[in-house]
C-alpha cells in the first residue's frame, strides 16, 4: 500500500538537479510522524522546499502527478474541482523533502500549496518493534491548510447563517 506515493515522490526527487535538491531538502532528520496528523487542526506550517516555478515542466509534472494521485482519492467531480484550486495555486506550491535519496532509504516528502497539503513519510516499526524509520511503515496526508478539515467551527458556522448575539 502506498507504494504509488512512495515512487512518485521518490521520482520527483531523484529528477532533480543538485541545485534543486538543495533548496528542496529541509532536513536530514525524518519526523517522529508526519507534521499534521490527527488533532493538529489548523495547525500552520511555513511553507518550504524548492518553489513549483523552479522545477522543470517534466518535474512540474511530476508533482502535478503526486498531487492527482493523492486528490484521485475523492469523488471524480470534487477530485476535479480541488485539481483545478491547485492548480490556481502552483505558483505558491513547493515541494519540500526530509531524508537521504539514495536506494531503499527512508524518506519524507510534502507538497504545500494554500490549498493542499500532502505528506508522506515513512515511520519507524512500531508495532515492528524497529526504533529506525523504514519502507515498512508509512503515513500519509492529505489536508486542506487551516482549513478546519479534522474539525467542524460550528459557532463559525451558526455566526455565517445570520446569528450573532449582540
Amino acid at each position: 500500500m502506498f507504494r504509488q506515493e512512495e515512487a512518485q515522490g521518490y521520482a520527483l526527487m531523484r529528477s532533480l538537479s543538485a541545485k534543486q535538491r538543495q533548496h528542496a531538502v529541509i532536513a536530514d532528520e525524518l519526523p517522529s510522524d508526519v507534521f499534521t496528523s490527527a488533532f493538529r487542526d489548523n495547525f500552520e506550517m511555513q511553507r518550504q522546499g524548492i518553489p513549483f516555478g523552479d522545477l522543470s515542466p517534466s518535474e512540474q509534472d511530476l508533482l502535478l502527478a503526486i498531487v492527482e494521485t493523492y486528490v484521485g482519492r475523492m469523488r471524480a467531480d470534487q477530485a476535479a474541482l480541488k485539481m483545478d484550486e491547485v492548480k490556481a495555486h502552483l505558483n505558491e506550491t513547493t515541494f519540500a523533502w526530509i531524508g537521504a535519496v539514495e536506494d531503499d532509504a527512508p524518506f519524507y516528502y510534502r507538497v504545500h500549496s494554500p490549498v493542499v497539503l500532502l505528506e508522506f513519510d515513512h515511520q519507524s516499526g512500531t508495532a515492528l518493534d524497529d526504533p529506525k524509520a523504514s519502507r515498512h511503515h508509512i503515513h500519509t496526508i492529505i489536508r486542506t491548510p487551516n482549513g478546519n478539515d479534522y474539525g467542524t467551527d460550528l459557532l463559525r458556522q451558526h455566526h455565517e447563517h445570520g446569528h450573532t448575539h449582540g
